[in-house]
């Protein structure tokens, strides 16, 4: 059965010269428009315990283009400045809802250079994208087709560090729940194996990262032999940048394909909520962690779980995968990262990262089966653990090894 979802498409175009002069414009307008409303909120509440909204930013974004000192903002097209104060509004949503920080002011050199276009704004006609401002249309990439019969309801350009040009096409598509599937699957991150799943299988991790030190390394001596404003040091400073992006392009290919395969196969899917910026303070583990990235795999198994009506489980932080043995439920005391084999006191023999994956599978199907809750439970009972702990160990202990 089919169903309706927003999907965005990106692809990768060639701007001429006057079309990259006019989109850099808009990414620098839109940058100042958005830090301007920022600091004028900020000044407001600070100030006068005033709250600004978004009609009211609005109405000062036209009062900031007649002045003299801010005409230039009338020479690119509005929309994208209108968008730009939504995205504020949204980031103050976030803020005031305590699910983000303070917004922060977008920095030419760190933020990314992007701007947003509704349907208003662009002409989409027999597959060819013309944006406001623009005589012809985009040299797009079409490296996958867009769903037949698509018609795109906003579009977002943007360019990346290393100087690449991307624009985003947000469309409806029909997507087809997929075929039936009744295994389920635990997962279990690591460094050594990107992810270790329940059947025994360890999915190598490629470490991208560590295959591109050397010449990352020697890009970044390169940079700092330049001398500060040159053009040079611009030229240094992007292919540092070349080499992030190609680290990072292959890390998201890896992760695609992973979490695509895992929603393929399995009808349920089990993770561990692991908290990333807490392992991040671990300065011996940092990097490997980061080139891992465990948060992104578990984003893209969301959504996609999400589309084709597969179940994503998420196990309490707390619940101890690695040094609970599957077999008789015994909990061992300590378990050292350089431990990967141990043996319990029943005799049974461990792999570290197989038993984690294993006892998150059966974590993840105890708690679905019992209706408790996969998020940790603050009332304890009286042997002092949450009920999701209990109803865990219970139903691992004495279970077949899957």
């Amino acid at each position: 059965m089919a169903r309706q979802v927003r999907r965005a498409f990106k692809y990768r175009f060639y701007p001429t010269s006057e079309q990259a002069a006019e989109l850099s414009r808009t990414f620098g307008c839109v940058r100042l428009v958005y830090n301007m409303a920022l600091e004028e909120r900020t000044r407001a509440w600070s100030g006068e315990r005033r709250r600004i909204s978004y009609a009211q930013s609005s109405a000062l974004l036209t009062q900031w283009k007649k002045t003299e000192e801010f005409a230039f903002l009338s020479e690119v097209s509005c929309v994208p400045l209108q968008q730009a104060l939504r995205h504020l509004q949204t980031a103050f949503g976030n803020f005031f809802a305590k699910r983000a920080r303070y917004p922060q002011f977008k920095s030419r050199k760190r933020s990314r250079a992007s701007a947003e276009y509704t349907r208003s704004a662009f002409t989409w006609r027999d597959g060819h994208l013309t944006l406001a401002k623009m005589t012809a249309p985009l040299d797009i990439r079409w490296s996958r087709p867009l769903p037949e019969g698509a018609e795109p309801s906003t579009v977002t350009v943007s360019r990346d560090s290393a100087g690449r040009w991307f624009v985003l096409i947000l469309c409806q598509d029909a997507v087809t729940a997929a075929s039936a599937a009744y295994a389920a699957v635990g997962v279990d991150a690591g460094i050594t194996s990107l992810a270790v799943l329940s059947t025994g299988e360890k999915i190598a991790n490629p470490r991208h990262e560590r295959r591109d030190r050397a010449r990352l390394a020697k890009a970044q001596r390169e940079l700092a032999r330049k001398a500060p404003g040159s053009v040079n040091r611009d030229k240094a400073r992007r292919e540092v940048a070349r080499v992030h992006a190609r680290i990072a392009d292959r890390r998201r290919d890896l992760l695609h394909k992973l979490s695509t395969r895992l929603v393929r196969e399995n009808q349920t899917v089990v993770i561990e909520d692991l908290t990333v910026g807490n392992l991040l303070k671990n300065l011996s583990l940092a990097r490997a962690i980061s080139d891992a990235a465990w948060r992104e795999l578990r984003s893209m198994l969301e959504y996609k779980c999400a589309w084709y009506g597969r179940e994503l489980v998420v196990v309490d932080r707390w619940f101890p995968s690695s040094k609970l043995c599957g077999i008789c439920g015994t909990v061992r005391a300590k378990l050292p990262l350089d431990v990967r084999e141990w043996t319990c006191e029943c005799g049974a023999v461990h792999d570290r990262d197989v038993n984690a994956a294993r006892n998150i599978l059966a974590a993840g199907l105890a708690v679905t089966a019992c209706g408790d809750a996969v998020r940790p439970q603050r009332d304890t009972s009286r042997t002092g653990h949450s009920s999701a702990k209990q109803e865990t160990q219970r139903a691992t202990a004495g279970t077949p090894r899957l």
